[in-house]
């Protein structure tokens, strides 16, 4: 194998595929990256068997082949470059090492055999589902902070995709919960999306995904099995095994007659919340919400380093009642609503708390109380 290829192309598709690598394995193999040189590109695979990203760029391809280099210590090379230069990778029987050199600089490093490589099978995979991308990072970024990283009840520990049907409106629809929170983003169901197996698709694809979309142009096309999920853009592509298990039904949780409807100034709130929070006991965090007609107090009470107060206006004009709620899930709430001021409906003072973003209807989150 032998070819040229600018350092910009090459750190971008490396620094797209080496995050599927984790940094401590047992298994030499998966340290490393996949390099196919064929034509006109250079193509790139990582994987960690559970989540394969591939992705390539154009090169002057002398002579093709197939080799598998360290993907950390080459993304790490190729890194610290100089801009702008042209980077020449070559593997010969002579020498069992990849040569990486650009300029004066010359490196050597140790490979392995390409057919010893896994490469992930797409068998099963629908029809591609084509998705906007904006509405993708939408659902993603509205909904992943919720996602659980219990490992004992693992069916948690994704983001739940899945199309419904309400009001005879198909939608598309991503959930996350912990158990403690609920997040819920939806947008109208692309065409060929009903039907669609729903599926649960681990943290760390959501990361890498979301992290790949940035790059991604326009539109994702998106493939769903019942074991995997694939998502295609600009020839990068991340395939992911999904999570065998049964996503619990979270329709049941979502309040429905919550009519203790309370709107406070978004960012005023958040802060206040962070400050009194700043006395907390580290476990619960827990913030007491009074509520009465006009205004909230919100009050923080620990045994070792005092307590702390603040009033707060709001739109409220109902019977005053108290509850508690962790404060971190209160502000990673308040940092997904969009508008001025965010809208609190309570029911008693043990259920849990629904919250909206009077600018997105398509979003809704739960929020269970603390019992103190």
């Amino acid at each position: 194998m032998k070819l040229t290829i600018e350092r910009a192309a090459l750190l971008k598709a490396l620094g797209h595929v080496q995050s599927a690598v984790e940094r401590r394995n047992t298994i030499p193999i998966l340290s490393n990256v996949l390099l196919s040189a064929d034509r006109d590109r250079l193509s790139f695979s990582a994987t960690d068997l559970d989540m394969e990203i591939i992705d390539q760029a154009l090169a002057q391809v002398d002579q093709p082949g197939q080799i598998t280099a360290p993907a950390h210590t080459l993304y790490e090379i190729v890194r610290k470059l100089p801009d702008g230069s042209d980077v020449q990778l070559s593997f010969t029987g002579e020498d069992p090492r990849l040569t990486v050199a650009a300029g004066r600089s010359r490196f050597n490093l140790p490979v392995l055999p390409s057919g010893d490589f896994p490469v992930m099978s797409s068998d099963g995979l629908s029809g591609r589902i084509g998705v906007d991308v904006a509405d993708l990072i939408r659902l993603m970024d509205k909904t992943r902070f919720a996602i659980s990283t219990e490992e004992t009840r693992y069916y948690l520990n994704g983001l739940y995709l899945h199309t419904v049907v309400e009001d005879g409106v198909a939608k598309l629809r991503a959930v996350a919960t912990d158990g403690h929170r609920l997040a819920l983003a939806e947008m109208p169901a692309p065409e060929g999306a009903v039907g669609s197996p729903g599926v649960i698709v681990p943290r760390k694809t959501v990361g890498e995904a979301r992290r790949l979309l940035d790059d991604a142009g326009e539109q994702v096309d998106v493939q769903l099995s019942a074991q995997k999920v694939r998502f295609e853009f600009n020839g990068a592509a991340l395939t992911s095994k999904v999570i065998d298990g049964s996503f619990p039904d979270y329709s049941r949780v979502i309040p429905r007659d919550n009519n203790r409807v309370m709107l406070v100034d978004n960012k005023l709130f958040a802060q206040a919340v962070d400050r009194v929070a700043t006395i907390s006991a580290e476990k619960s965090r827990s913030v007491r919400m009074a509520m009465e007609p006009g205004r909230m107090i919100l009050t923080v009470r620990n045994m070792e380093a005092g307590q702390a107060v603040e009033e707060l206006e709001i739109d409220y004009d109902g019977e005053p009642f108290e509850l508690s709620f962790n404060a971190r899930y209160l502000l990673d709430v308040t940092d997904q609503v969009s508008a001025p001021q965010a809208e609190f409906r309570f029911g008693g003072p043990n259920d849990p708390a629904l919250v909206l973003d009077p600018t997105d209807a398509d979003v809704r989150y739960v929020l269970m109380p603390l019992r103190v």
